[in-house]
């Protein structure tokens, strides 16, 4: 594989786990304290799977409605599942705000690409406009149809940004999709903590 010679002038992160904490299973412990009963739940249902379909585009009360008619005991369950979906998302990754701050600050360009379902994301996005007002543009995978990593979602993303690859860094915590957008030729890196992120910032000279 090989990496971009150019260094990048634009970051484009990842929003669950990387700037914003995602806790389903916090969540799933408050509506089910049986441990044997939550797994069954979500053995039963496929629950990531079905997650992960919202994500993809399919619209949240189409996804609920089938499910429920599937497995009508755990209808409360799904239900609750859209509902309260924000009770997910956690506080900001601990100093992931004052990255995006001076980055910011410093005109460095910013973007994001998330899998979200496009059902969920505007509450969550209206909740914390004031954060991502930071950022020019967000491309939501529930929006678009493509989730990570499929490697159109990155060139779709890159088009809308007006960005060639080379011209942006990367930032995701899964390694599947920092992988799949070094392939598509962008820097890319996996994120840990927001200290170790620092020192790639710094390194590429965009702090």
């Amino acid at each position: 594989m090989s990496l971009p010679e150019s260094p990048p002038a634009a970051v484009i992160f990842d929003v669950g786990n990387v700037l914003y904490g995602w806790d389903p299973d916090s969540f799933l412990v408050r509506q089910i304290a049986d441990d044997e009963a939550r797994m069954r739940f979500i053995e039963d249902t496929g629950l990531w799977q079905w997650h992960e379909s919202l994500d993809g585009g399919r619209p949240y009360d189409e996804a609920a409605s089938e499910l429920s008619e599937k497995f009508p005991e755990y209808a409360h369950l799904i239900a609750a599942w859209g509902e309260r979906f924000g009770e997910t998302i956690t506080d900001p990754v601990a100093g992931m705000p004052a990255i995006v701050d001076e980055l910011h600050a410093r005109g460095v360009p910013l973007y994001a690409i998330t899998n979200f379902s496009a059902d969920f994301w505007p509450p969550f996005h209206a909740r914390e406009r004031d954060f991502f007002a930071r950022f020019r543009d967000i491309v939501v995978s529930g929006e678009v149809k493509l989730l990570k990593p499929d490697p159109a979602i990155y060139f779709l993303a890159l088009d809308r940004f007006g960005l060639r690859p080379e011209d942006a860094l990367f930032v995701d915590d899964r390694l599947i999709n920092v992988e799949a957008a070094a392939a598509v030729g962008l820097h890319a890196h996996l994120f840990t903590t927001a200290e170790e992120l620092r020192a790639r910032l710094e390194a590429e000279r965009l702090l």
